[in-house]
């Protein structure tokens, strides 16, 4: 998807501070950071919603989760905590139609979110 600008960061056509990149993911900073630490980490295969997701996507929404992990650690706020958030669609909070984990921390981070 051309027109996708997590497709782009992917693909090497826009810059990113990449944190982590696999097979399957890429993990950079979020430049709309709202927490210390706010890194997102998003699926090469273009993927819209998490309602677009199929049964055959569950070992890359599993590496998500992991990617997201491993973000926490290479960052240092594992330990402490943190937090992962996947929006979907527009009443969730979701403005990138490219499916995204958020991984969030660096702070303590009040229940319920919003």
């Amino acid at each position: 998807m051309t027109d996708c600008i997590f497709c782009r960061i992917a693909a090497g056509e826009i810059p990113a501070r990449i944190i982590l990149e696999t097979d399957s993911v890429l993990a950079f900073h979020d430049l709309n950071a709202v927490a210390p630490h706010h890194a997102l980490v998003i699926p090469r295969l273009h993927i819209a919603t998490l309602d677009d997701a199929a049964p055959e996507d569950r070992e890359l929404l599993g590496d998500m989760m992991l990617a997201g992990a491993e973000v926490a650690r290479q960052l240092g706020f594992a330990k402490k905590g943190y937090r992962t958030v996947l929006n979907c669609n527009h009443d969730g909070g979701q403005s990138v139609y490219h499916i995204h984990l958020h991984v969030l921390g660096g702070r303590n981070l009040s229940w319920p979110p919003g």
